[in-house]
């Protein structure tokens, strides 16, 4: 059985990473995948790269790999290879990442692609997977359930209901009911057993594409805070945020870890922004946790999750415009006399169930 899986990460390399588990979890389950990526090129993971898209923090304007702007002859290269990579793979299933309920500046390519798997001749299983809370624009809802009901299956909305249902953030979810699954949240399998890390702040900025205030107001907040004797150990992500300034005394400042899910449930404490993986990564850790969720350009799924998240007392939270050293450091210091957040708190098992269901459906 083979799947092809269409993946545009644009700012950070969350909608990438949570792709890539579930393309093992597929391959798992007796699937040859191919992961097709339209993102910046990310170490460590395996993919189709299609010429790599960026965007600004707005999220209105592509950008090629040099940084200039897309034009109309640049899209149409990138959309044939798309669909010559989809008709030479032939999938028995196809699956697409966030759209029609996200990357509209897409449709370029994504319509082409679906129009072309409902007139193969073997028309492939054709399946949206989507996160657990989506940027709400009521104004675009009818139109994105007609795309929906148009193309697709399934619905596969990776999160779990007792904490964030799908119509809290989809207004128009009654309406996909009968094709929409909750898969519970998708997480890579938990590390193996060792001691890296231990006792110490494990800060972290995701992708680090964005959140250098973040790592600053952490650094700051150190002397501040009761764990000020403890080693605070500050992740700036895998892109090219400036290192320059970030120090301070007893703080290490590194690029990335690939062993930052142990050291994440090793550490007496976890601060970082409130993106999908980090924020189940951490829960899966069991670490206590302060949540700073990334609010530029008018994104709220951060909030939304992070508020959550602190209303079931499974963290503590500094929103954004609120981020100072001693703000942080106030919120630190709840957060490390608090019990660690509870196994089972909430259901981390997507990727396995994601397989599963799509194996079933292709039965």
């Amino acid at each position: 059985m083979k799947a092809f899986f269409y993946v545009q990460h644009l700012l950070g390399i969350g909608h990438l990473k949570r792709a890539a588990a579930l393309a093992r979890a597929l391959e798992a389950a007796g699937f040859e995948v191919t992961l097709a990526s339209g993102g910046a090129p990310v170490p460590g993971i395996r993919v189709l790269q299609l010429p790599s898209l960026s965007s600004d923090a707005s999220f209105k304007s592509l950008l090629d790999e040099t940084g200039k702007p897309v034009d109309d002859a640049w899209k149409a290269r990138r959309r044939d290879l798309l669909l010559a990579a989809f008709r030479q793979t032939s999938p028995e299933v196809l699956l697409i990442e966030l759209f029609p309920f996200g990357r509209r500046q897409m449709r370029f390519e994504l319509i082409p692609l679906l129009e072309a798997a409902i007139a193969a001749p073997r028309r492939p299983l054709i399946v949206c997977s989507v996160r657990d809370i989506l940027q709400r624009n009521p104004a675009r809802e009818d139109e994105t359930a007609e795309r929906f009901e148009r193309y697709f299956d399934r619905l596969l909305v990776h999160g779990d209901p007792r904490l964030a249902p799908f119509e809290a953030s989809f207004g128009g979810a009654a309406r996909l009911a009968g094709k929409l699954h909750y898969t519970g949240y998708v997480v890579d399998e938990p590390p193996p057993a060792g001691d890296a890390g231990a006792g110490e702040v494990l800060v972290s900025a995701g992708g680090g594409a964005v959140g250098r205030a973040l790592l600053e107001a952490a650094i700051q907040a150190r002397p501040l805070t009761r764990l000020a004797r403890h080693t605070w150990r500050v992740l700036a992500g895998v892109n090219a945020m400036d290192l320059a300034g970030l120090r301070g005394d007893g703080v290490i400042v590194e690029r990335s870890r690939n062993d930052f899910t142990l050291r994440l449930r090793n550490c007496v404490l976890s601060v970082s922004q409130a993106g999908y993986n980090t924020v189940m990564e951490t829960l899966q850790a069991g670490a206590r946790a302060v949540l700073v969720p990334y609010a530029g350009g008018a994104e709220s799924e951060q909030t939304s999750r992070a508020r959550l998240l602190a209303g079931r007392g499974l963290v503590q939270v500094v929103e954004e415009d609120a981020l100072t050293p001693g703000a942080l450091a106030a919120a630190i210091d709840r957060a490390a006399s608090a019990p660690r957040p509870a196994a089972g708190a909430l259901d981390l098992d997507g990727a396995r169930r994601s397989a599963a269901l799509i194996r079933g459906w292709t039965q």
